[in-house]
This record gives C-alpha cells, structure tokens and sequence, in this order.
C-alpha cells in the first residue's frame, strides 16, 4: 500500500482564462482573460489516495475502499477536512526538519489547478477538444479521464453504484464508481487525473456560479463568498464537465463520493475569514 505523492513543477506562467466558444461550456467560465502566476509552485501528480489520506488523518471516509488496496483517490470528504489535512500533513515535515522552503502544503487556487490541468495546452482537455457525441459520450476522454462514459468497464469493486440506466453512455457498463489513480494517460507534465475520477477542491471562495471579473489578472484567488470551488470533474458526470475550463462550486461542507483533493505546495494564500468559517 503506497501512501505518497510526487509532484510535478514549480509552475509559473501566464495563460488565457476560458475560451469564447467550446463545446459543453458554461457561462460561469468567462468572459475570456489573461492570468498570470508570478510565484512557483508544485502540484502533486495525482489526487490524494486513500492510503495518504489515512497515514495522516487516521482514518478513511471514502466510499470506494478495498482495505487492501487503498491506491484509489480519497472522496467523500468537505473543504475544511481538506485544508485540515493539508495542515497536519506540513505540520509533520516541519517536526521532522524537512519545511525549510518557506513553502506550505495546501490547496491550489483555481487558477494554479487549471494552469497545471492544460499544461501548456489551449483546448477542452491536454488531450484535445471534445467531440460530444451523447451525455457519457466523448471519445477523447476514454484514453485520459475516469468519467461516465468508461467508469464502469471492468470495474473491480464488489460495490459500485448502479450505472446501467445512464444515458449514451461511451462503452457499456452496469456498475460504477472510483478508479485506482494513474491509469489513464497524463498531461504534459506528469499529471495524472486532473481530469474525471474525482472533483479537486480549490482553496478559491466564490460566490455560486459566477462569472470571473473582466481584464487581466495576476495570482487571482477568490477570497469571498459562501462556496467553494472545485475542478476536474468525475467518475459519475457527463462529458462535458470534464474539461479543463469548467468549474463547479458547493457549500464547504459538501461531501460527496466524486469530490476529494489534489495537494499542492507553493506560497500560502492570502485568507478572508467570513462568518462561520474561521479558516477564511
């Protein structure tokens, strides 16, 4: 059972934050503007597995789970549990010496995610833009992403939710869930999952499907608002939530069995503690 991460980075860079026209997009995801990152950071090549999870946390909330084999991603956990994990987790490299960096471990912005998902790239996925050809249906995630078009074939837990009334599916399949992380390809730069499998809390707080402000950014992080965004999309969705572009947000203390997280490290970010939140 493997509890740890590689990372891929540092990151830094500028980029074109949504596109005009893409298939399957939302209008939560314009208007289209340039962000620039001004400060390194590194991004884990994987969401966080169960067996990580559990040697820092102590225990294992996740729907999916095989004892034995704790190799997938960890789910059904909210954003507080998030960040507390990201805590704990560099409170134990400080005690053991190895926090000299003056780095932290905690969540990526939204930005951070989605500079790090394309990876250079300018289209729908790091692998292309989508052919949408029915709801669980676009070819071009088969090779790259867990969704709900291919979550299901040959899947290898006794459990699984039923998935055999699922429209349009890509292959057929009766029985769904969570995959085991790096089985589909990865970006450009050795990350694996950024797209399906599960939803990645961002450290962003926003307001429910809105829009991004107009004009250039630099290291936007949404700082008010009473959700909390996510990226990626999962094992369960439709195709065309599984882009690069498309964001989902929910209340801090959503969990659900298609939502964990993926650990980066970099800079803290800036906190604005609202009400009931006192982490910001």
């Amino acid at each position: 059972m493997a509890s740890s991460s590689a990372f891929g980075g540092a990151h830094r860079g500028a980029f074109g934050w949504a596109r005009a026209v893409e298939g399957g997009r939302n209008d939560d995801e314009g208007p289209r503007h340039e962000v620039t990152l001004t400060a390194g950071y590194w991004m884990a090549d994987s969401p966080v597995t169960q067996a990580l999870w559990l040697a820092v946390m102590g225990e294992n909330p996740s729907e999916f789970s095989d004892p034995a084999h704790l190799d997938r991603p960890v789910e059904s956990v909210d954003w507080f549990q998030a960040v507390h994990f990201c805590a704990l987790l560099e409170e134990r490299l400080q005690r053991a010496g190895l926090a000299d960096d003056g780095l932290c471990f905690r969540l990526p912005s939204e930005a951070e995610w989605e500079y790090a998902c394309r990876a250079g790239t300018d289209t729908a996925t790091y692998a292309g833009d989508l052919t949408l050809r029915g709801a669980h249906d676009a070819p071009e995630l088969d090779a790259i992403a867990w969704y709900g078009g291919n979550s299901g074939v040959g899947y290898d837990l006794a459990g699984g939710v039923d998935s055999s009334t699922w429209p349009q599916k890509q292959h057929p399949h009766t029985r769904a869930g969570t995959r085991v992380v790096k089985q589909k390809a990865p970006n450009a730069w050795g990350l694996y999952d950024t797209l399906g499998n599960v939803w990645e809390w961002c450290a962003d707080a926003v307001g429910f499907l809105e829009g991004y402000p107009g004009g250039a950014r630099v290291d936007p992080l949404g700082v008010a608002g009473p959700s909390r965004a996510h990226r990626g999309g999962s094992w369960v969705w439709h195709a065309r939530f599984v882009r690069a572009a498309c964001r989902l947000a929910g209340p801090p203390s959503r969990r659900a069995p298609g939502l964990g997280l993926r650990l980066s490290r970099g800079r803290a970010h800036p906190t604005r503690p609202g009400p009931g939140d006192p982490t910001g």
